[in-house]
């Protein structure tokens, strides 16, 4: 995993994902999404454990599943997350994104996704005004952390990714808070997304979005 500091270069790819709402509204996923990376799992495989079986999923574009999304939120009134997900594979891993979701950084769907594969999940949920990143091998949680607040981790191994922190400007060994971290830091979420890419060889870039996607349901995890 260990590779070299970080530049600014290699953060510009990320920062659209962090945008404010008010510069435009915030990024195509707007500003509650979760995306999910699997190594160990197929497409397929990743759509039956979001749907428990329920759903074997539609290709369709990134505009579908956004259509589908909104329509749950309008019926559901926005408390139970955007009610789809949408997957690519990428090389050994597959990205699940959820618009509108924060299912995939909470401990116990973490567990039930992550059996028999690695995954790394990031959260970002302005209205709520927290992100969380949070590293899972076979159903247990290794490293989870606040976005932007790194050395408020924990989990089996908390300290495991320490190295590619500090490479990436995190700061793992603070002792306190930074000033200004009562809301997400859109540069956080670039470190938050340039680890993920670190990770696992998939930088979640905005033409991942233009590839066809596996969209399955979200049964109640």
């Amino acid at each position: 995993m260990r590779a070299m500091t970080a530049t600014i270069d290699e953060l510009a790819p990320f920062r659209w994902l962090g945008l404010p709402e008010s510069d435009g509204g915030g990024p195509p996923l707007g500003v509650i999404f979760s995306v999910a990376y699997f190594r160990g799992l197929g497409a397929a495989e990743v759509a039956r454990r979001f749907s428990r079986g329920t759903d074997p999923g539609t290709v369709m574009g990134f505009d579908g599943l956004i259509e589908r999304v909104w329509e749950f939120v309008e019926e559901t009134e926005g408390g139970y997350g955007g009610g789809h997900v949408g997957i690519v594979e990428a090389g050994e891993w597959c990205v699940a994104v959820e618009p509108h979701g924060w299912l995939t950084i909470l401990s116990d769907v973490v567990a039930e996704l992550s059996r028999g594969c690695e995954m790394l999940s990031i959260n970002r949920h302005d209205h709520a005004s927290v992100s969380d990143l949070v590293y899972a091998i076979d159903g247990e949680i290794v490293t989870t952390f606040p976005v932007g607040r790194p050395h408020d981790r924990h989990g089996a191994d908390p300290d495991l990714l320490n190295d590619l922190l500090a490479e990436l400007g995190m700061y793992p060994d603070l002792l306190d808070d930074p000033p200004g971290t009562a809301t997400p830091d859109p540069a956080a979420l670039s470190q938050a997304f340039a680890l993920a890419a670190r990770i696992t060889g998939v930088p979640f870039t905005r033409d991942l979005l233009d590839h066809p996607m596996l969209v399955a349901r979200i049964a109640d995890l």
